[in-house]
């Protein structure tokens, strides 16, 4: 298989697998939705082919799976403060959606199907667990 038709696959995979998560987000009435969930982890899984196929000798591909974390870090923060109400912080869970999301574009960025596939279903088992109310 060529590698562009590879790279190709790892991103339609985290596509898929971010509209999985992003549609229960959505569904559940969350600020961040389909959409969101779809471009982050289309992005992160660019930004690993890109790093892993784009840039010759030397350069280190795992340097560009921090900048991802911090990234997102920044993304999910903005979802926790728009959530904050009085004293109750909301977007927790949505931030952690996110979070997740970016690493399973990250791992099919890599090439582990099977592996963004499994923690993509986890996480959509997990995000669908109705929440315990006090």
């Amino acid at each position: 298989m060529s590698t562009e038709v590879e790279i190709i696959l790892r991103l339609f995979l985290a596509t898929a697998l971010g509209a999985g998560i992003g549609y229960q987000r959505e569904r559940a009435n969350k600020p961040a939705g389909l959409r969101t969930h779809v471009l982050i982890a289309l992005g992160s899984a660019l930004f690993t082919v890109v790093s892993i196929f784009g840039f010759s000798g030397g350069v280190d591909p795992s340097r560009v799976a921090a900048g991802i974390v911090t990234g997102i870090g920044f993304i999910g923060a903005g979802v926790i403060f728009r959530g904050v109400r009085g004293d109750h912080l909301a977007g927790l869970t949505t931030a952690a959606s996110i979070w997740a999301t970016a690493s399973i574009g990250l791992a099919a960025g890599v090439g582990m199907y099977l592996i963004a596939t499994v923690v993509a279903a986890i996480t959509i088992l997990v995000l669908m667990i109705p929440r315990v109310k006090d």
